[in-house]
């Protein structure tokens, strides 16, 4: 069984089909997703997809492209999105340089409210990094040690980063672009990552891997993922979807939550 750390199921390229995009997936092994809001409208979305669909999850927050929406009101909404028991983690969340679509300023405030935020309620982060890991360690150290874990979405540092990420006890996501051939430095980070500390994405519907590359991804396609993982760590798929779901179960309390759900049932 695998389990698709991160998709954006109310996304327009998978919304209008995602009955069919579960079978799809449970077809190939997949029969848990995490759908991640990016906003305050799509992660009342993830909430309702969650609530709707048997195995799937939600995550709820901010993406450093909307930073400056982060109002007190909508960090109230979210406070209060956070206590529905289908709610995993506060994410996306965090800081891009690549696009500064928002004042970098504006970025590094929102990225320490909901950093706040995730440690009031307890729950993990799911992290948005893009070129901007140094003021994303030096923020996110000042909260780790109160934080309930974290996830590093999309990895893109090279090792040495990782490494700084694994000492704060965070987990690394791996999607679909290690499956590209010129993606030697995520390469390298997934043969040197611990296992207990690698999952597995698609961020669909985008960054479709090898041999869906530049079509409109889906949480299926995150087969295709560890099948490259575990080529790359030279160990059978099974052991890689098996270490990837315990790993995924860890960090954002999926055993435990629907322990909780069937005693209350």
């Amino acid at each position: 069984m695998l389990i698709d750390t991160h998709a954006h199921l109310d996304l327009p390229e998978l919304a209008h089909d995602v009955p069919a995009i579960l079978d799809r997936a449970a077809q190939m092994g997949v029969h848990e997703i995490i759908t991640i809001g990016i906003d305050l409208a799509s992660s009342r979305q993830a909430v309702t997809l969650a609530e709707t669909f048997p195995g799937v999850y939600a995550a709820i927050g901010i993406h450093p492209h909307d930073a400056n929406q982060l109002t007190p009101e909508a960090l109230d909404v979210f406070r209060t999105l956070s206590r529905h028991d289908r709610v995993l983690a506060i994410g996306e969340i965090g800081l891009d340089y690549y696009r500064d679509r928002q004042p970098r300023a504006v970025q590094r405030e929102c990225l320490r409210r909901q950093l706040a935020l995730a440690c009031e309620v307890g729950l993990p982060a799911v992290f948005h990094v893009r070129e901007a890991h140094a003021d994303f360690l030096e923020i996110v150290t000042e909260y780790a040690s109160a934080l309930k874990g974290g996830v590093l979405h999309c990895f893109s540092g090279d090792w040495e980063i990782a490494v700084r990420c694994l000492n704060l006890g965070f987990y690394l996501s791996i999607p679909g672009t290690v499956t590209f051939s010129k993606a030697e430095i995520q390469q390298e980070v997934v043969r040197r990552a611990p296992s207990d500390r690698l999952l597995v994405e698609t961020d669909s519907p985008y960054l479709a891997p090898v041999p869906y590359r530049g079509k409109v991804n889906e949480p299926s396609f995150v087969f295709y993922t560890a099948r490259k993982v575990a080529e790359l760590r030279q160990i059978p798929l099974e052991e890689i979807a098996r270490q990837t779901t315990g790993n995924a179960h860890r960090i954002f309390g999926i055993d435990a939550r629907e322990g909780e759900r069937r005693s209350q049932s």
